[in-house]
């Protein structure tokens, strides 16, 4: 552990309350100046999650950064936070998207203080779990990070949105209802009085049976989030009812504390839970990735189409992480980053083209290659990424998960390979309806993508290109804690 010489998780956090509390007290008729401020803040946490990323000691590795402030001492309860190989990919993630997020939103006219308040709110929840190192308050930046999402989807949402945000949240609560009591059987049978994670990863501090018990309700309960099948229903239903800005939140960085969850819970403190499970684990993610694939092949809808696209990719996730290997682990964190821009990206673009034709339908859609070429640039590259083409960043992720699962679960492994084919289909699909063909003439007088309107689709599809070609830039932060880790496992 290294402790920080200046609070710099914190100041991330602080300026996500800092943009929230600004926002509440900007009038409410002074729009323009609430986005502005939501840009400047939300800008402000991209920089300190690009300084951390690039600060960090690759050579030391293990926890850096760290801040540590005694909350509850009676209880073990402590305000502690660090940044690992594990973390840090997942908090540059979180920056990236929140900035875009908050551009793609910028002809928001409904609500808008309302809208970027709740949005603040439900980030700063995700930037804290991820920088958490206690467990106390894991679980309530967990809960954080939910609660805005039945309101921002049910007041600003489209298609069956008070459906949609009443399943997502009676979901997500039921998963909580599952972490809730793991965490509270680890502090009591430690015997340590204390909450803090790096204090329970002693090797032998919990028996077997414990660690079985410990790591199903945290696979479960986490696992609900990260989308895993049979309880992913809530979130094809979520991604299409969501305002586009919170979409790219919901599968862009919302999903990856489900998996980030499992990792840093389930995983690290129960291993031989971990390896009892690790059969279950490649079983439902494999069907995971095959169902996504065959659902998304039916869709008609596009945010259907990368809600179900969603689910099969974390299969891949959840694939990497059964392989109860370093190599398995480092694919899942790289693939948790991949498809973090990817589907922030898609979502974005979506959001342009539905604020201009106001139509989801691919039926409806055509040619808007030809209309609108650049917007339609944005999704196509998102889409190539999503299919796994080389020199784009998801490529990576699932090139590394598959050689892992290939060594353990060959079979599985080859059947995931054969349904992300599927998923290259349906990609190519919707890229050839959508994009390609007559154009409708109701559309042939929209305009464009400005180059204003551009940013946050420059940012994202510049982030899936550059980590495309330059792999190592997330391999090596991610392998400071994935090789460790694993030779510290007993045999």
């Amino acid at each position: 552990m290294h402790d920080a010489n200046f609070p710099y998780l914190s100041a991330i956090l602080l300026c996500c309350v800092a943009g929230l509390l600004a926002i509440v007290f900007i009038p409410e008729g002074r729009q323009k100046l609430i986005k502005q401020v939501s840009a400047v803040f939300s800008g402000a946490t991209l920089v300190l999650s690009v300084f951390l990323f690039f600060a960090y000691d690759r050579g030391a590795g293990g926890l850096q950064f760290v801040e540590r402030l005694d909350w509850i001492p009676t209880l073990g309860i402590q305000y502690l936070n660090g940044v690992d190989g594990f973390s840090l990919p997942n908090i540059l993630l979180t920056g990236i998207v929140f900035f875009t997020g908050v551009l793609t939103m910028w002809e928001l006219e409904n609500r808008v203080k309302e809208y970027f308040a709740l949005y603040f709110l439900l980030v700063t929840g995700v930037f804290g779990l991820f920088m958490s190192m206690d467990l106390f308050f894991i679980f309530v930046w967990y809960d954080v990070s939910l609660f805005p999402m039945y309101l921002l989807i049910a007041v600003w949402g489209t298609t069956r949105k008070e459906y949609g945000a009443m399943k997502l949240t009676l979901y997500l609560l039921a998963g909580s209802a599952l972490i809730l009591p793991a965490i509270i059987l680890l502090y009591a049978t430690s015997g340590l009085n204390t909450f803090d994670l790096t204090a329970l990863l002693r090797p032998g501090l919990f028996s077997p049976a414990e660690q079985k018990l410990v790591f199903i309700l945290l696979y479960l309960g986490f696992g609900i989030l990260a989308g895993v099948w049979p309880f992913h229903t809530w979130s094809p239903v979520g991604h299409v009812a969501a305002p586009h800005g919170v979409s790219m939140v919901h599968a862009g960085v919302l999903m990856k504390i489900g998996a980030f969850g499992v990792l840093r819970l389930a995983i690290m403190l129960c291993p031989e839970g971990w390896k009892y499970w690790a059969e279950l684990m490649a079983v439902l993610a494999a069907v995971g990735i095959i169902y996504g694939a065959l659902a998304g092949l039916r869709q008609t809808d596009l945010k259907y189409v990368i809600g179900y696209s969603s689910v099969s990719h974390m299969g891949v996730v959840g694939l990497g992480l059964s392989t109860v290997s370093a190599q398995g682990l480092d694919g899942a964190v790289f693939q948790m980053f991949a498809h973090g821009i990817m589907t922030a990206l898609l979502f974005s673009s979506v959001g342009y083209i539905y604020d201009r034709t106001h139509t989801k339908l691919i039926a409806e859609l055509g040619g808007l290659s030809r209309i609108m070429p650049v917007a339609s640039g944005y999704f196509i590259v998102a889409a190539l990424a999503g299919m796994g083409i080389p020199g784009l960043a998801n490529f990576w992720g699932e090139l590394v998960v598959f050689i892992s699962a290939f060594k353990v679960y060959p079979i599985r492994g080859i059947v995931a390979v054969l349904a992300l084919a599927v998923t290259a289909l349906f990609m190519l699909r919707v890229v050839q309806k959508t994009f390609y063909g007559p154009p409708n003439e109701r559309y042939a007088g929209l305009p464009d993508i400005s180059f204003f309107q551009g940013i946050p689709r420059m940012i994202l599809a510049a982030v899936l290109l550059f980590v495309g070609l330059y792999p190592s830039l997330i391999f090596n932060v991610v392998q400071t804690a994935s090789v460790p880790f694993m030779n510290g496992l007993p045999r």
